[in-house]
């Protein structure tokens, strides 16, 4: 009697043509060729999937095991929200805006730590299903070395977009849920945490890949201007119009004029890393200098800039990450730290710190004023008051 043929061998309702009637049959083949024939799947599922599929087999973790979601304790949720309190600040008016977005489809968005844990999700009610009430808990660990292949678990993992559905789950108790997520990442270039949206029992009826990104990039560049203390914040793109969207570009320059780091746009239109590994300067790159930077953002609004490597961008400046206002520099907040430390520099000489940069644009506008301390408060935003406090302070009143 002839041998079977591997067709036949790959069990009912598995084609052997690379083409099939439903990606259920896809993923199908694409798991009995990596567990049982121990063949790469290439092309069949996506090759982030396989990638997680061969980490999870090397942890010796079983296709068919049971997975529990451990119960999470109140100590363990008030320790994650207080970890992730500057996070969960950046992402509050993108999850509220994201919530809307989904509210008339059955998907949910769930917030997680760099480490795949649970920091916010959309809330759930029994008409959801089964796993989503349990996954979307605050405190619940999604990382892979947890659940195995998930989108939050494999973007934490490899920094990228991913895309995980249904029997794409390494373990099979997973495969009610069709997720996608992205990365979020921090001023070091490391992900600080992942945005992902997922769905029970129902396949995305849009390209919930993109989405989730879209509004990654939006928490993204938040958080990285929220960490922007003691920087000027850079935005700038070849449009005015996207100078407050997630496809501006963001960059942070510390008091000595070097740049600290770039967002993905920002680095894309430098054509440098994210992290700049060299010393990399600020005049170089924008054609300005600390002090020059500092006198943009006095002007409040953003204005076009043709940089050293002759494209012209339109540039905003924000001292400490802060939204500029139309006509101020910078707030009282900033000018209360420029006094908190003597100036280093002599009269006359570039500011070395972005303190000293805040005397010297206070002495400079002091001087246009000719001495009108009234005027001078005026055209910085401030109260006389704080004016005549910080002149007292250095000296000067």
């Amino acid at each position: 009697m002839p041998a079977k043929s591997s067709a036949s061998r790959r069990g009912e309702g598995l084609p052997s043509a690379p083409f099939f009637a439903t990606p259920e049959q896809r993923v199908a083949l694409a798991r009995e060729r990596f567990f049982e024939e121990g063949v790469r799947p290439s092309g069949l599922v996506p090759e982030l999937v396989i990638q997680s599929w061969a980490r999870c087999m090397g942890a010796r973790r079983a296709p068919d095991e049971a997975i529990s979601f451990d119960p999470v304790s109140k100590a363990r949720v008030s320790t994650v929200l207080a970890r992730n309190r500057l996070l969960l600040e950046a992402a509050r008016s993108e999850l509220s805006e994201l919530d809307a977005a989904l509210a008339g489809t059955r998907c949910k968005a769930i917030l997680t730590s760099h480490d795949g844990v649970v920091v916010h999700a959309t809330s759930t009610d029994g008409s959801d299903g089964v796993l989503m009430p349990i996954v979307t808990r605050v405190g619940v660990d999604l990382g892979e070395s947890a659940i195995g292949t998930g989108a939050p678990g494999v973007a934490a993992r490899t920094g990228e977009v991913a895309l995980v559905q249904g029997a794409e789950h390494y373990f099979s108790g997973n495969s009610v849920m069709y997720c996608a997520a992205a990365p979020i990442r921090d001023v070091r270039g490391d992900v600080a945490a992942v945005l992902d949206l997922s769905s029970e029992s129902e396949m995305f009826r849009f390209d919930a890949a993109s989405m989730v990104s879209l509004y990654a990039t939006a928490i993204e560049n938040r958080l990285l201007a929220a960490q922007a203390r003691s920087q000027l914040l850079l935005r700038f793109q070849a449009s005015p119009s996207l100078l407050h969207t997630p496809l501006a570009g963001l960059a942070a320059v510390n008091g000595d004029g070097r740049v600290a780091w770039f967002n993905g746009s920002g680095s894309s239109l430098m054509g440098c890393e994210r992290v700049p590994a060299w010393d990399a300067r600020a005049e170089a790159l924008f054609g300005l200098d600390v002090e020059g930077l500092l006198a943009l953002s006095h002007r409040g609004r953003a204005q076009p800039l043709r940089l050293p490597n002759g494209l012209t961008l339109w540039v905003e400046a924000q001292l400490d990450g802060r939204e500029p206002a139309l006509t101020q520099p910078p707030d009282a907040a900033a000018i209360e730290a420029a006094a908190a430390e003597p100036a280093a520099a002599a009269a006359g000489s570039a500011p070395a710190t972005l303190r000293d940069a805040n005397r010297h644009l206070i002495e400079q506008t002091l001087t246009e004023c000719k001495g009108n301390v009234s005027r001078t408060a005026r055209c910085l935003g401030v109260s006389r008051g704080l004016l005549y406090r910080r002149l007292r302070a250095w000296g000067l009143a």
